[in-house]
């Protein structure tokens, strides 16, 4: 389970992409994806001192690698680059969800949602649920996600703003 092969062609900008499961040594590219998201991504709403503290310059290479190896995530290849990635926990959390700046409004996220749909569906759950930065929100929204909460989190001692947004599955 985990590929998928997608002849993604939303506004017609990305064709032949692939969506796959992580393959271990890939976190320092994973790494990329998430920097550049949050700080391309999320500049508009959000101050560079909470952007650096969301996803700083410097971090621990073992906990990174750690934190991918356990969220198992699914990978966006385009053209053989890695555009983004989201995983999808047993309870249907998903812990990471981001597109690289360069792949935004190609439909990545949109195929890697789809994805997620998919694995959710095959596993019966009955709800997605996950922890939106306000630059995401939209896009989730979009995607039928409803906010449940709004919260303000203190990270590397500065406060971000996100929801905790849900959507319910119908059983199929």
């Amino acid at each position: 389970m985990g590929l998928g092969n997608s002849n993604c062609d939303l506004r017609g900008t990305l064709k032949n992409m692939l969506i796959r499961d992580f393959l271990p040594g890939e976190e320092a590219l994973l790494r990329e994806v998430f920097v550049l998201s949050v700080h391309q991504l999320g500049a508009s709403f959000y101050t560079s001192e909470q952007l650096d503290a969301w996803a700083p310059a410097d971090v621990d290479a073992a906990k990174w690698q750690e934190k991918i190896a356990t969220i198992r995530p699914y990978v966006a290849v385009v053209d053989g680059r890695i555009a983004g990635y989201a995983d999808l926990q047993e309870t249907g959390y998903i812990d990471h969800f981001f597109v690289s700046g360069a792949f935004a409004r190609r439909g990545v996220g949109s195929a890697l949602m789809r994805h997620l749909h998919d694995v959710a569906q095959a596993r019966g759950l009955s709800e997605l649920s996950a922890h939106v930065s306000l630059s995401a929100e939209a896009f989730f929204a979009r995607q039928g996600f409803v906010v449940r909460v709004r919260q303000s989190v203190p990270v590397r001692g500065a406060v971000l703003s996100n929801a905790h947004m849900v959507k319910e599955l119908r059983a199929s």
